[in-house]
């Protein structure tokens, strides 16, 4: 098999480069790739691309089938960094009848590359739609590899994303590379979700929910069957980060088992039954909301109290000295004021 490939390289430092994939032009001769690359759309951005060209087809993520249909890669437990280029979060996508859905999209442009690649190893039916389930930037950047499909979001998604595209970009590319990020950019959201909302895709059906305040202010789940891809509203291993409302998180995650049998996480295993896995998430946000009411009860400053709120969860979740200062004063914020 064979695929379109443009090289792209920074404009600001055109020493960095690398070969991008353009999807659409997949064949199984050079011949045959190559009748189509007069059609691909070249992307754009702050770099400069050369003339497309075809090439031996690259490779994919590894996914698992964790439903039929239902498809899940699961991203490293770790930080963004030079050695896993950003593939740290939980991706997934559903194959109907007619169409697919993606739902996430990694860190960057590459990992969503890597994600059509998949997709084709399944299945050649269109991606129609790209679903986000929240703002945070492991989750967003590889979306624009997907040309034509429409991209789907909570109703504050847009807002969230234009507010913090250019702070995200700069972090990602920090952590990870020029390199690894080169040809990202943060998606423009199509469809908005305020709600339940619905997709159909032929046999499978989507069902959307945009929930209040909890992680983020922007988060949406997709249910597909007994099966719900959550997003970070549910984490497995790695600490939860809290960016939105820790009593609002609480009541989302009560409204959420309800919802179905089980769960694809964000981040860590690909699927868990619903019961175990927002066990620990109630308990370390429990924990987080009753050790900040404390430390404000006793008079505490904000800058004493993150030293010791929540500390008893140390040893169960990975990363933790990296998140639970951070949740601790967001929820000190928060709770100040009851």
């Amino acid at each position: 098999m064979f695929e379109a490939l443009v090289t792209l390289c920074l404009l600001s430092d055109p020493a960095i480069c690398r070969d991008a994939l353009l999807p659409g032009a997949e064949a199984a001769t050079m011949e045959a790739c190559e009748a189509r690359l007069d059609r691909l759309a070249v992307p754009e951005g702050a770099w400069s691309a050369g003339a497309p060209f075809c090439a031996p087809v690259g490779a994919a993520l590894a996914f698992e089938e964790v439903a039929p249909g239902i498809f899940v890669h699961v991203g490293a437990v770790a930080e963004p960094d030079g050695e896993n280029l950003g593939d740290v979060s939980n991706i997934a996508f559903v194959v109907g009848r007619e169409a697919v859905a993606v739902i996430d999209s990694g860190s960057a442009r590459w990992i969503g590359e890597a994600t059509w690649r998949a997709v084709r190893e399944v299945t050649d039916l269109p991606v129609h739609h790209v679903i986000l389930t929240h703002m945070h930037p492991d989750h967003v950047f590889g979306a624009s590899v997907f040309a034509g499909a429409e991209v789907v979001g909570h109703e504050g998604l847009a807002r969230a994303l234009a507010d913090r595209a250019g702070n995200y970009a700069e972090s990602l590319e920090g952590l990870i590379g020029g390199q690894g990020f080169l040809g990202s950019r943060v998606p423009e959201v199509g469809v908005v979700v305020s709600g339940v909302g619905e997709i159909d895709l032929g046999q499978i059906t989507l069902e959307l929910t945009a929930w209040p305040r909890a992680h983020t202010g922007t988060d949406l789940t997709v249910r597909v069957g007994d099966v719900v891809i959550a997003g970070d509203l549910v984490f497995d291993t790695h600490t939860p980060a809290l960016d939105g409302s820790v009593l609002g998180w609480l009541e989302v995650l009560e409204r959420l088992e309800g919802q179905g049998a089980r769960v694809v996480p964000g981040h860590g295993r690909a699927v868990m039954e619903m019961g175990a896995a927002l066990g620990p998430m109630r308990r370390y946000l429990a924990v987080l909301r009753d050790d900040t009411r404390a430390a404000i009860a006793a008079g505490e400053r904000l800058g004493e109290a993150v030293a010791q709120v929540a500390g008893s969860e140390a040893a169960h979740w990975a990363l933790f000295d990296a998140y639970n200062k951070r949740n601790a004063t967001v929820a000190f914020t928060e709770l100040e004021w009851e």
